[in-house]
């Protein structure tokens, strides 16, 4: 009995780690949970048979339900529901045709859930997005090639750019590490340049964080507030924030659980 429980809090922990990045490499699982690449490979196994996680070479994707489950702590369920609350909110902003683009982010990993079923152009360097996407026919899906980072599974650097450089879309969406007086910050230096692109290919660059993202920096400066024309957050941004964005010229939208679902407006 104790190693079947066992066995149960390991696939729990493996799940929360895919859950939390979209993706998860198999060595990175398996130093995370201390155990060898093969007993990973059996709980990966068998979460796909549950449905939550599909298998891939080097590792695994999130495909389960986006509502709280018993896997996640309560301080995780609270930030999700944050992201969800976010994500819906900007989902009204993306209507019916329009060319979007889509970065590797948790919240914008939300987004995307979301506009699973509308009629779009969709282009991302996420092979987690583009994974909800491939299968819908109302989805025009462009995948931006490039270096694949394994923790993420995000497509980056200059063969990334350089397709970028070549489209235009009508909007962006970015998710960000830290939102500070200076600009907006982000964790990875080839991840910046590539959203760096992003934001020269798009008519509108919104960028979704939840509260927890304000001043903070990060090792990557991304850009200042005045290359960013959307930013959507939760309801627990301080008014010193909402008054940075007004003199900024930043359209700053307060996500609130009180507000319905999307599909219904």
């Amino acid at each position: 009995m104790g190693t079947h429980l066992k066995a149960e809090e390991r696939r729990s922990r493996v799940l929360e780690l895919i859950r939390a990045q979209g993706f998860a490499a198999l060595p990175d699982l398996a130093v995370a949970l201390k155990v060898s690449e093969s007993t990973v490979r059996r709980d990966l196994d068998y979460l796909e048979v549950t449905g939550v996680a599909r298998r891939t070479h080097g590792g695994a994707f999130y495909s389960g339900p986006s509502p709280k489950s018993p896997h996640f702590d309560v301080r995780q369920a609270v930030e999700w529901d944050r992201k969800r609350q976010i994500a819906t909110e900007a989902s009204r902003l993306i209507k019916p045709g329009d060319t979007v683009l889509l970065d590797g982010g948790s919240t914008t990993y939300e987004l995307a859930r979301l506009l699973v079923g509308k009629p779009l152009q969709v282009v991302t360097n996420s092979l987690p997005v583009a994974l909800l996407f491939s299968a819908t026919d109302t989805v025009d899906l462009v995948f931006i090639g490039g270096y694949i980072h394994a923790r993420t599974g995000c497509s980056l650097g200059p063969y990334a750019n350089e397709m970028l450089a070549n489209l235009n879309v009508q909007r962006a969406v970015l998710s960000v590490a830290g939102i500070h007086t200076r600009g907006f910050f982000n964790s990875n230096l080839l991840l910046v340049e590539t959203e760096r692109a992003m934001l020269r290919a798009a008519d509108q660059v919104l960028v979704v964080a939840d509260s927890t993202k304000f001043n903070r920096t990060g090792l990557a400066f991304l850009c200042g507030w005045e290359e960013i024309d959307v930013l959507v957050t939760d309801d627990r941004v301080d008014e010193c924030w909402r008054q940075a964005a007004r003199e900024a010229g930043v359209e700053l939208i307060s996500a609130s659980p009180e507000r319905g679902d999307p599909q219904g407006d």
